[in-house]
């Protein structure tokens, strides 16, 4: 009902403004040089988090003054708009994603067609034309160490020499900040995650296409287009990342998806960005595949024959293994710090010891690496043989597949052990200061643990098992349950396995969003009755949790979301001191 003296046409006037603010995620004017910010957050330097502020909105009072909101629809027809071509209308918006699809499609392309040049001249072809049949059998295994160290020190000696070349909690914190990624970490990123990706770390592409692509996109929007509006500059930028993801990957809405939600740790805020960074995620995929010559296709085949339905019984099951994945990711975050906090203490954090911190990383890869191979590189075309328990010589890309003791996943006790050394590689791996994603290495520690489950609980499907673990997984840690969801039933042709995978991925993100108050609960009952004397002190600062990538906020331009309510509705709890969150309704 409208307030007396406004008509209901003048309360949605109202409603729709945008009020006064001083945020500086919504000035119109943004600096228009790259600016020169050599660091990186998050998951790399191990920072302390801040909790974002939370910022009261005050509601404006209904008046039936003119509402102050420029609508993107200016003209009446769509010729209209395109003759103009005002910044922020349809015509521009579409001419923005076609460029920078088109753009980031044959960069993406490139960077592919060196990454995996490279990977097979050194994997494959030097191997078999140097060291089989020359170098005694039992010598080949040392192939994985001396590649793994040379690239190592190609790591740290690009990022001493080239500069910071950023990483994804990088790229996150920038989106927020400035809108766009500077171009002087393009270069560096090259370098680095290539031979990061080349040394076998737990690292994949996707991460580095998402941060020159990014940058791709800015420099578009504001040096060819001039544009100056800090949101719509925001929204090219998102354009970007969410073309490189949707190429990668090959799945146009999950892959442009990822992209919006990484940015928030609960879930999509930068909604009003969406049509327009999917249409250039499907650009970008079409560019990127028609270069390429890759299919949109499934690349895994977890058992010859799919899931026929989904029933209430497998959602319930997804669920579960929802929790599963969740605690695995707890664990593997607490681990994470931990192992973080010993490359800080002795002082390897710093990018002038950048080699000396990539060496520390290569000797746990490489070893690890040398017994299981399985857990070397990102897990792309790994994930089949972990899932299906395929023999090691189908590995893609290390060599010798068998390693130093002829491993193989034959039973559950081995499955398990490629999931607990795939997160080990993973976070030895961030904390070495190689560049790269860890999306396709999760998944694969994640095939790895729900394959181990199939061993203890036969009825279990195997597709199921594998897919919602790998992606309560992948949830936890970057916050992006939907486009997980499509991506993992999309890559493995199991779309009947959605619902149990999605059940997974919500629940996953549900737990893990209170995962510090009641893991601290549930952890320091559980020892406390084992451990009589341990002190509630030491299990409250041992088990609290720190998100992976710090810089994921949450806006402060909406008025009400899961962390933002009105000023009616925010109170504070000096008991537990906590901000209560209401809803404004």
């Amino acid at each position: 009902m409208a307030p007396e003296g406004n008509s209901e046409e003048e309360v949605a006037l109202v409603a729709n403004e945008i009020p006064a603010s001083d945020d500086k995620n919504e000035e119109s004017d943004p600096p228009t040089t790259d600016k020169d910010e050599k660091a990186s957050y998050g998951a790399v330097n191990g920072e302390k988090d801040e909790k974002p502020k939370v910022k009261p909105v005050k509601f404006q009072k209904p008046s039936t003054a003119k509402a102050s909101r420029k609508y993107v629809k200016t003209n009446s027809s769509f010729w209209d708009d395109a003759r103009e071509f005002e910044v922020g209308t349809i015509p521009h918006s579409m001419v923005m994603a076609l460029a920078i699809g088109t753009v980031c499609g044959i960069a993406a392309f490139l960077y592919y067609k060196v990454l995996f040049a490279a990977l097979e001249y050194i994997w494959h072809t030097i191997p078999e034309t140097y060291i089989v049949d020359v170098w005694p059998e039992w010598t080949h295994v040392f192939w994985i160490p001396i590649v793994g160290f040379t690239m190592a020190a190609g790591v740290g000696l690009s990022v001493m020499y080239l500069g910071e070349p950023g990483d994804l909690p990088y790229t996150v914190k920038c989106v927020h900040e400035d809108a766009y990624i500077a171009m002087d970490h393009v270069l560096p990123m090259v370098a680095a995650s290539q031979f990061s990706i080349l040394g076998g770390g737990s690292y994949g592409p996707e991460a580095p296409l998402v941060a020159i692509c990014a940058a791709l996109g800015g420099f578009i929007s504001r040096q060819v287009f001039k544009v100056e509006q800090r949101n719509i500059v925001r929204k090219h930028t998102l354009m970007g990342m969410a073309g490189a993801l949707a190429a990668f990957f090959g799945v146009p809405l999950g892959g442009s998806l990822f992209a919006l939600e990484v940015c928030n740790r609960f879930g999509l805020e930068y909604f009003e960005h969406m049509v327009e960074a999917i249409f250039a995620g499907v650009a970008c995929l079409v560019v990127f595949r028609g270069l390429a010559g890759l299919p949109m296709e499934a690349i895994w085949t977890i058992t010859e024959v799919k899931l026929p339905e989904a029933n209430a019984s497998e959602v319930i099951v997804g669920g579960v293994l929802g929790l599963v994945g969740a605690l695995i990711a707890f664990i593997f975050a607490k681990m994470h710090w931990s192992i973080m906090g010993q490359f800080q203490k002795y002082d390897l954090l710093r990018n002038e010891r950048a080699l000396y911190r990539a060496f520390a990383g290569a000797v746990a890869i490489v070893g690890i690496g040398m017994f299981i191979p399985h857990t070397m590189f990102w897990g792309e075309f790994e994930f089949q043989t972990i899932a299906t328990g395929s023999p090691a010589s189908t590995l893609d890309h290390v060599w010798p597949t068998s390693g130093a003791i002829g491993f193989e996943m034959d039973n559950g006790w081995k499955c398990l052990l490629v999931g607990i050394f795939k997160m080990i590689a993973i976070s030895i791996t961030v904390c070495g200061g190689y560049r790269g994603g860890f999306i396709f290495p999760f998944f694969s520690a994640g095939a790895a643990f729900g394959r181990a489950l199939t061993f203890i609980f036969p009825w279990m499907h195997l597709q199921v098992a594998t897919l919602c673990v790998a992606a309560a997984i992948n949830v936890a840690i970057t916050r992006t349950s939907l486009a997980t969801s499509l991506i993992l039933c999309y890559l493995s042709g199991e779309q009947m396995a959605m619902p149990a995978v999605l059940t997974a991925s919500l629940v996953s993100l549900f737990v893990t969003g209170y995962m510090v108050r009641y893991m601290n609960f549930f952890l320091f009952r559980t020892f406390y009755i084992l451990l009589f004397s341990v002190n509630q002190i030491l299990f409250s600062t041992l088990f609290s949790f720190q998100p992976f990538i710090k810089t994921q906020i949450v806006r402060n331009d909406i008025d009400t979301s899961l962390f933002h309510a009105a000023d009616s509705g925010n109170e504070y709890d000096e008991s537990k001191g906590v901000q209560r969150r209401f809803f404004a309704v």
